[in-house]
């Protein structure tokens, strides 16, 4: 399908009742919302979840829900409500959810924890061993789980130290601003080390293989049936100690691939959470009265175009400032984005003047601009590039990719769309790195420019699918990663750090995107986070 096949296509969709199709019978013959009560609630979703273990090599976005459901770590984020009136966490505020309290030491080197009397879900205690054994294991794996933890100078077993049962010591390698936030994002999550060890072997000593698809925790929620591909079935944990009580017992995740389905469904009332739906959709729904949409700017998040620096005609710089005036952004916005999102284009200098992040380039749609650049490369003919995109993100990745192949080809460059399977998306595109040029999404965990950078323009990093490796970058980031940031040297090597990306190119930001996500009426307590997950643990459903 061409670019404009594709947008007429997708303007044009209608979404009736007679839109279910008599296929659509079987899937929703075993949905339960139609006769739902308030004990079960029904949440759709377009991706793919393809492990129950955060830590394992390879597990993709999708999955860390399980981390945020069914475990618990020391710290958890408070609640904020945005000026909308939805809610939101708060970056600002930690909470203990298996901490009763900390304490940091006066010389600032180390935090110990106390413990709650919480259990795991086979009734045995959570304690310091516990604690231990997990953050041990976050930190030795390898892959994104240990860099994470390392943004938060979290990085030796030798760190951590057991008191007593109940009492959890954390030494510092450095003071940081990121340590203790770090304790509160997925990765660090407390696993029942007795049961892990017992289904470890002398070649799996972290029982990888095992927690793959048997978690063994504390959270909110067990795993009663995982369906690869399909769904994932949650059941209350009514003993949970770190936090209130969910008021749903039941949760049910279902897969449904095509966008028109879960549409369909939201708007029937057949489902009670469609999440992180398409802006299209989102746009539309938002005026029905039968369906309540929330959408939240994603902090220290960017849509980008990634020209890959291991391939000859990218590393050339030139080469990428022109293909930064070749895209269509406003098209993008308002066709791929549909107006959702904020424009990362069009900024007023190369210069920052200040260091918010993520903030607008200063690159245009310039088709001159571009082809006067290109012509001072030995690409001056152009070239011919596959231009990949996830399929688990086609709402925005497809018409973004067509757009941009327009664009390219006015410059002479031939883009061919290479379509990845959102499954082996993550390996592909930023395990293997091998992709030549993609359109890719990234958001910081921890809100700070800094901590995007690590993750997005250090050599080897999970998120720096462009392979971009610059001296003068990777000293600025390490001067200020754990830099405090009333520091009077931060801001100004953070604006040296977006004035080096503007001009280095190696990530061209396109917009900052929502998350939207669609609900019945009745359904309260739906919460943003910036995993971009479903914590359904604050979920509530109250019938007409």
């Amino acid at each position: 399908m061409n670019r404009r096949a594709f947008l007429k296509a997708s303007s044009t969709l209608a979404l009736s009742t007679g839109a279910l199709s008599a296929g659509m019978l079987p899937f929703l013959k075993v949905l339960p919302a139609a006769a739902a009560t308030a004990d079960t609630l029904v949440v759709v979703t377009g991706t793919t979840i393809n492990s129950l273990d955060l830590h394992r090599t390879g597990t993709n976005r999708p999955s860390y829900q399980v981390a945020v459901n069914c475990y618990d770590r020391l710290l958890t984020f408070g609640t904020k409500t945005m000026p909308d009136g939805s809610l939101s966490y708060d970056y600002s505020t930690l909470q203990g959810e298996l901490a009763e309290s900390w304490e940091i030491a006066p010389d600032g080197n180390s935090v110990t924890f106390k413990l709650k009397d919480a259990t795991f879900w086979d009734g045995s205690p959570v304690t310091a061993e516990d604690v231990k054994w997990s953050l041990d294991r976050a930190v030795s794996v390898g892959g994104f789980p240990t860099v994470q933890m390392r943004a938060g100078s979290l990085e030796k077993p030798e760190q951590f130290e057991v008191i007593d049962a109940k009492t959890f010591k954390i030494n510092f390698l450095r003071q940081s601003k990121l340590t203790l936030p770090d304790l509160a994002v997925p990765v660090p999550f407390i696993i029942n080390s007795k049961v892990a060890k017992a289904n470890a072997t002398e070649k799996d000593p972290w029982a990888m293989e095992y927690l793959h698809r048997t978690p063994a925790g504390s959270g909110a929620y067990k795993v009663e049936r995982w369906d690869s591909g399909q769904q994932l079935v949650y059941t209350r944990n009514d003993s949970w100690k770190g936090g209130p009580l969910p008021a749903a017992k039941r949760i049910i995740i279902r897969e449904i691939p095509s966008q028109s389905t879960r549409r369909a469904l939201i708007e029937r009332g057949d489902v009670h959470l469609s999440h992180d739906i398409p802006p299209k959709d989102a746009k539309e729904l938002a005026a029905l009265k039968s369906v309540k949409v929330v959408g939240t700017p994603i902090e220290n998040c960017l849509h980008v175009l990634c020209p890959n620096l291991i391939f000859e005609p990218f590393k050339n710089k030139l080469v990428r400032q022109a293909i930064a005036y070749a895209v269509p952004y406003e098209e993008i916005h308002k066709n791929a984005a549909y107006e959702r999102g904020a424009k990362m284009w069009g900024g007023a200098s190369a210069e920052p003047t200040d260091i918010a992040w993520p903030q607008p380039f200063p690159y245009t749609t310039d088709y001159d601009k571009a082809k006067e650049l290109l012509a001072q490369t030995p690409y001056k003919d152009g070239f011919e590039v596959p231009l990949s995109f996830d399929l688990g993100t086609a709402s925005w990745g497809e018409p973004t990719a067509l757009l941009i192949q327009e664009g390219l080809a006015k410059i002479g460059i031939k883009a061919t769309i290479d379509k990845i399977p959102g499954a082996n998306w993550r390996t592909v595109a930023l395990v293997e790195k091998k992709l030549p040029l993609l359109l890719d999404n990234f958001g910081g965990w921890l809100n700070t420019p800094d901590y995007y950078f690590f993750w997005a323009y250090v050599k080897g990093n999970l998120f720096n699918a462009s392979n971009y490796d610059d001296a003068e970058m990777m000293q600025l980031i390490n001067e200020t990663l754990h830099m405090p940031m009333d520091n009077p040297d931060y801001a100004p090597k953070i604006r040296r750090m977006i004035a080096k990306a503007i001009d280095d190119v190696p990530r061209i930001p396109l917009y900052q995107p929502y998350l939207d996500s669609a609900m019945r009426p009745g359904v309260e307590g739906y919460e943003f986070w910036f995993h971009r997950m479903p914590d359904v643990r604050s979920l509530t459903f109250k019938t007409a």
